[in-house]
């Protein structure tokens, strides 16, 4: 989700007007146009005047992609307490469906980074599919699912010594998405 659309995003949720926004910030009404289009960008103190004005942090504005809300909660957890068993293939599937046993759906997701222009270039020159390959290597122990709780979803991922869950700004509604730089994509089962 781009800059602009956040924008208007959070401005209509306040029951603003771009009107009523240019006199808060003390701009000119073609600058919020230009901005809500992405046509241009604020400098640091509008950025800093509208996440204070949205209760937004300026990384939610800025970040790529879709970004987390909430609390990230952090809990120790003890895989050798869980077993294969059911749709789970593996003892961190077991363990996600047992941590969210009143979740409606859980799906496992595959996480790939969303490589910045400058890190294509690099793959490119160096080989294709380095970079991915080093980040899947390095990320290798941890696996991703998204948690669908009545009207809320989260993103959960399990390492050998924690399991953390954070709730999803905009809905994961299609096979694919980008939170955060990274791109996760729905496995054929769930659990």
């Amino acid at each position: 989700m781009s800059l602009g659309t956040k924008l208007k995003e959070v401005r209509k949720k306040s029951g603003l007007s771009q009107e009523q926004l240019t006199e808060k910030l003390c701009v000119s009404k073609q600058a919020v146009t230009k901005w809500e289009s992405d046509r241009g960008l604020p400098d640091v103190e509008n950025l800093k005047a509208i996440a204070s004005l949205f209760d937004v942090s300026v990384d939610y504005l800025i970040a790529d992609g879709t970004t987390l809300i909430g609390k990230n909660i952090k809990e120790s957890i003890d895989l050798s307490a869980y077993e294969k068993s059911g749709k789970a293939r593996s003892v961190k599937d077991a363990a996600v469906r047992a941590k969210f046993s009143a979740a409606d759906i859980i799906y496992p997701l595959i996480r790939k980074k969303k490589l910045s222009l400058m890190e294509n270039i690099i793959d490119i020159v160096v080989q294709p599919g380095t970079l991915h390959l080093a980040d899947s290597l390095a990320s290798a122990s941890t696996a991703w699912y998204l948690v669908e709780e009545k009207d809320r979803q989260l993103l959960v991922s399990i390492s050998n010594e924690f399991i953390e869950s954070r709730e999803l700004v905009a809905k994961f509604t299609g096979k694919k998405m980008v939170i955060d730089n990274q791109v996760f994509s729905k496995v054929t089962y769930t659990l």
